[in-house]
């Protein structure tokens, strides 16, 4: 390192960089300078005061965030290959945990979708077999608890020595990718438990099969789970605020509860429609047990020593501690107080409750956006309403078990096709074509790379596929490894850091870092003159950090880009020197 002669106009720095993280369009329209925070009003604390005095508010956030937890955990854990009642026991523990543990005051911790196809596939690979053999699924559901326990241990190895920093590791559009294929996974399996018939295969073969499950559905299952659908999916269409202020989920409940009792499913019978006889009964509701500590189960860990442990250990520490971490962050930028995160803090919190959780027969948790989101929206103050919302969870399985196991299959599962929608959206293949050509091409490859493989060759071949877009466009290879800049002093209150070679995504957190250590006393000027090519990943990280300094009176200025071509009209757009720019500079 080169950092004694900092005070040497002229003298290049290089740092070794790790992958970086790209916050696009969307994140930096959602960030808010000091102006936004509610003038006239103290900002509020998670202590024992705050927890008194915005009682009213947490309150009510925590009930409403309760009805929409309850039957997304349920579907979550059916979904995952878990008995339903496992994401229940991670919300309540991700309550009591996040809410006692962690620092992030708006954010929701419980079971989310976006681990569904990790969990599925360890489930798988010990050895569950959906029913057919139940000792079989026991004994795989135990084992991916055992994973849990070594990947929770690993989380808050991960908190404890501060590397909240993952969230920068992986470009956005590789991150977009992964969820998107997780997504598309989700509706692909989900899609035939809400026509009420059981199906397997890969992700591409289920999807093509889709017409013969709608063709070949149980009628009255596919009643509950398509007019479940239709519901949801209508309701971000509706303009009436009051009925806006129900939650999606319950207005689900409320209608496929009662279609329950009128079919019958309490008891096994047949039906004929159209010449045709269907089989009904039970077995197409929830089954959650009547005293939920006789539905706690301990982990095995004796799967650790398979390389399918060792596998799926890696893919919920890291996919798990991304996807918490990200999450996290975007709540901190809808926050009205806008209140930072501790993310090693809050890692840790999730890692300690991910341990717990597995420890018990729990699913895999993290900091859940959609209910973080709903959190806020619905006016929560601090990390109480977290706590609220898993106080409630318990009180309801406790109490209620019986009016839960009235709840279809169908409908849970028509909640999950629509959030698999909402992952792989055309919504999100526009958004990223927004940000560039070459943005889509990177979230694309990672998609087919993951249904055609698996996560981690998926995200490592979206990250190749965009090392090699970095030296098409003239990115030398050196910089790629390493950070190249120079320091010089401007005036007594202004620093200049000019880099030179390219300025991507595998050496944005040195860069990062280091504008923050001058950004502590001086303001910053960020020259990029000298670059050949400067990625999405650094523009929009650059654009949140003026943002962000600028609410600490703190000034970043991004200079030295009149000669470089942006590949879109995305304020984070890539840019790359024109040839005649960069002739000129020889």
């Amino acid at each position: 390192m080169a950092d004694n002669n900092t005070s040497q106009c002229g003298a290049f720095l290089d740092e070794v960089a790790p992958a970086g993280f790209f916050y696009g369009k969307k994140r930096l329209m959602n960030t808010r300078t000091q102006s936004d925070v509610p003038s006239g009003k103290s900002v509020p604390e998670g202590n024992f005061d705050g927890l008194k005095r915005y009682l009213p508010y947490d309150l009510v956030s925590g009930f409403l965030v309760f009805l929409i937890a309850l039957p997304l955990c349920l579907g979550i854990s059916l979904a995952c290959g878990y008995p339903a009642i496992a994401g229940v026991f991670t919300a309540i523990i991700g309550g009591l945990v996040g809410a006692m543990m962690g620092n992030s005051e708006l954010t929701i911790k419980g079971p989310a979708a976006g681990l569904i196809v990790i969990a599925i596939g360890c489930v798988v690979e010990f050895g569950f077999t959906g029913g057919e053999d139940p000792a079989a699924d026991i004994q795989a559901y135990r084992l991916a608890l055992g994973v849990g326990v070594a990947a929770g241990i690993i989380q808050i190895l991960f908190g404890l020595l501060r590397v909240g920093i993952l969230a920068e590791f992986v470009p956005s559009s590789v991150i977009h990718g992964l969820l998107a294929a997780i997504g598309i996974i989700i509706i692909a399996k989900q899609f035939p438990i809400m026509m009420g018939l059981s199906a397997s295969g890969e992700p591409f073969e289920l999807l093509k099969e889709i017409p013969s499950f709608i063709a070949n559905m149980n009628p009255e299952i596919g009643v509950i789970g398509l007019l479940s659908l239709a519901i949801i999916g209508a309701y971000p269409f509706i303009k009436s605020n009051a009925l806006k202020k129900i939650p999606a989920p319950l207005v689900v409940l409320l209608i496929a509860v009662p279609l329950e009792f009128y079919f019958d499913l309490d008891h096994p019978h047949a039906y004929s429609l159209n010449h045709h006889e269907y089989q009904v009964g039970p077995n197409f509701l929830v089954n959650v047990p009547l005293n939920m500590f006789n539905a706690m189960a301990f982990p095995d860990l004796s799967g650790l020593l398979t390389l399918t442990g060792v596998k799926y250990v890696i893919l919920f520490a890291l996919i798990g501690s991304l996807e918490s971490l990200l999450s996290a962050k975007a709540v901190d930028s809808i926050d009205p107080w806008k209140r930072k995160t501790n993310l090693d803090r809050d890692l840790t919190a999730v890692g300690i409750g991910n341990t717990v959780a597995a420890c018990v027969g729990g699913l895999p948790m993290i900091s859940e956006i959609v209910r973080s989101k709903a959190n806020v929206d619905n006016g929560a103050h601090t990390r109480f309403a977290n706590l609220y919302h898993g106080l409630f969870l318990l009180v309801s399985v406790a109490l209620i078990p019986g009016l839960i196991n009235e709840i279809p299959l169908a409908a849970l599962a028509a909640m999950l096709v629509y959030t698999g929608f909402r992952l792989a959206s055309p919504a999100e293949f526009l958004r990223v074509y927004h940000v560039g050509k070459e943005q889509l091409l990177i979230f694309v490859a990672t998609i087919i790379a993951i249904l055609a493989t698996d996560l981690l060759i998926g995200i490592g071949i979206g990250i190749g596929v965009q090392i090699l877009l970095h030296l098409v466009n003239s990115a030398p290879l050196l910089s790629l490894l390493r950070l190249h800049y120079v320091l010089c002093p401007v005036s007594d209150r202004k620093t200049r850091l000019s880099v030179k070679g390219a300025a991507v995504f595998t050496t944005w957190i040195p860069l990062r870092r280091r504008i923050q250590d001058l950004a502590q006393q001086h303001d910053v000027e960020v020259d990029l003159s000298a670059t050949r090519f400067v990625d999405h990943t650094v523009m929009a990280g650059l654009h949140e950090m003026q943002a962000d300094l600028a609410s600490q009176n703190r000034t970043l200025t991004i200079s030295g880009l009149d000669q470089h071509r942006p590949f879109s009209e995305d304020v984070a757009a890539a840019r790359k020197k024109t040839l005649a720019s960069t002739a000129l500079a020889r």
